[in-house]
């Protein structure tokens, strides 16, 4: 059994399956017929996504936004669901696996969303779905995926998942499994604030805010309209931002310290909210910065946090954090198989383990007497997730 990580977000969609990796703008266009078609330009799998789903074809992501005369994104939870959920997952799924077998699929909501929408985004991608691919070189290649259980859990806890997992879905951090961390999740649209204790979900420090990055993509969008007359959506916004400048009408504009002013403004903001939520859990042993908006802000929030805060790797994607968290999560839910060669390998080893004492992964933590309390936690932690359905 496969299991993917799945992420439909705002801005970005992501899927993961501990091998490939797969990341597009949450953009749908209409397909039109394209007349000419260069042989150079960017030749990865999500670059050209033309796709077909029940007798509907659309254009998705970047080829949406350079192609299609009607392009949609929302920032609305409700119409992600109904219009762009089914479609974006699906695709994501379908480019990141060639299996032909059922798969199983981890996928997280906001805290403030999960209890009211779970069963809504369950309902939109379970079961037997067909898409058709359509290839710049005309060639059709059609897939059937079927997805035959979903789990879905707080969005911030893939981050501490993809940190106390390894690969195979087993605990590598004991020590930060028996911490109480408080996650910063700051996506497109919102910032989740989440506590967990032992790896146990605490509600009374955890909600969802519409803090996202958009909102400083909407102040500079904003004031460039207001210089140029020109309305810039804000999923264009993302490489102009990147390199600090925008050509508008053949006219350059520089927006490197417009950028830092809003970037500090809005650190500021969601510290504020951070050290006013959890004014009474001074008791946070670490707080971790997740989602691709924390890359912006991490160097003007992590001054303004009064806390432990784990630095951000130079060379990690914090937007796969929570996704590759969920596939790993799924591998210690359901269990973890290889489809390929190196199963021999692992089965000699587990045959030569097998003559020594049996050890539960599921529930290994630190054997000390001195962290018996710590682990009995922790295990009962996971034990809640595992039974959230």
């Amino acid at each position: 059994m496969e299991i993917i990580g799945i992420d439909v977000g705002f801005g970005f969609t992501k899927a993961y399956n501990g091998k490939n990796s797969v990341i597009f703008k949450s953009l749908i266009g209409d397909a039109t017929d394209i007349q000419f078609r260069s042989i150079l330009g960017d030749d990865v799998s999500t670059s050209n996504l033309h796709i077909t789903m029940e007798d509907k074809s659309y254009f998705l992501g970047s080829y949406a936004e350079l192609q299609s005369n009607i392009r949609e994104y929302t920032l609305d939870q409700e119409k992600l669901l109904e219009d762009f959920v089914k479609i974006l997952a699906i695709t994501a799924a379908s480019l990141c696996t060639d299996t032909s077998a059922p798969i199983n699929v981890v996928s997280g909501l906001p805290v403030g969303y999960l209890k009211r929408d779970s069963k809504k985004l369950k309902s939109m991608i379970l079961g037997v779905h067909e898409i058709t691919f359509h290839n710049t070189e005309g060639q059709d290649v059609k897939k059937r995926i079927t997805i035959d259980k979903i789990h879905v859990i707080p969005q911030p806890i893939g981050s501490i998942f993809n940190l106390i997992f390894d690969d195979q879905g087993k605990i590598k951090d004991r020590g930060l499994a028996t911490q109480k961390i408080g996650v910063v999740d700051i996506g497109f649209k919102t910032t989740d604030f989440s506590i967990f204790d032992h790896l146990q979900y605490i509600e009374r420090g955890s909600c969802t805010m519409d803090t996202g990055i958009s909102k400083c993509f909407s102040v500079i969008a904003n004031k460039l309209r207001q210089e140029s007359n020109i309305t810039i959506e804000l999923y264009r916004m993302f490489k102009f931002l990147e390199s600090g400048m925008i050509k508008i009408r053949g006219k350059e504009y520089n927006i490197s310290n417009l950028k830092k002013r809003v970037y500090k403004h809005a650190a500021s903001a969601i510290a504020s909210d951070l050290n006013r939520m959890w004014e009474n859990d001074w008791d946070i042993d670490s707080i971790i910065l997740s989602g691709g908006g924390s890359v912006e802000l991490s160097e003007y929030l992590s001054p303004n946090n009064e806390g432990n805060v784990v630095p951000i790797g130079k060379n990690i994607d914090a937007r796969f954090n929570n996704v590759q968290g969920y596939c790993k999560f799924g591998r210690y839910k359901w269990g973890y198989s290889k489809h390929n060669s190196e199963k021999v390998e692992e089965s000699k080893e587990t045959e030569q383990k097998s003559k020594q004492p049996a050890i539960d992964e599921k529930s290994e933590l630190p054997d000390t007497s001195d962290d018996e309390v710590n682990s009995e936690k922790s295990a009962k932690g996971l034990s809640w997730l595992r039974r959230q359905s």
